[in-house]
């Protein structure tokens, strides 16, 4: 078992709801061990990558219709 993670930024500040159906959603992938979305908009997903990968993820999100995009070199937005 091999295990990574993954970061997206969505375009807007997303509410309550739309924070506990990402979750869901994401959940719902084999593979996906937690997800944490915040209320500025950012999304972490552990995943162990013989279940599942980013693009599955990323694409499982769209699905969902939301638009979040990956974060540049894999690290959180903001992150240093």
């Amino acid at each position: 078992m091999s295990k990574a993670s993954v970061y997206f930024s969505m375009g807007g500040l997303p509410d309550r709801h739309d924070m506990q159906a990402i979750k869901r959603e994401l959940d719902a992938l084999p593979g996906v061990q937690s997800v944490s979305v915040s209320q500025t908009g950012r999304i972490a997903v552990d995943y162990d990558t013989t279940g599942t990968d980013a693009a599955r993820i990323a694409g499982q999100l769209q699905k969902a219709g939301y638009a979040a995009r990956p974060c540049p070199g894999g690290k959180e937005a903001g992150a240093r």
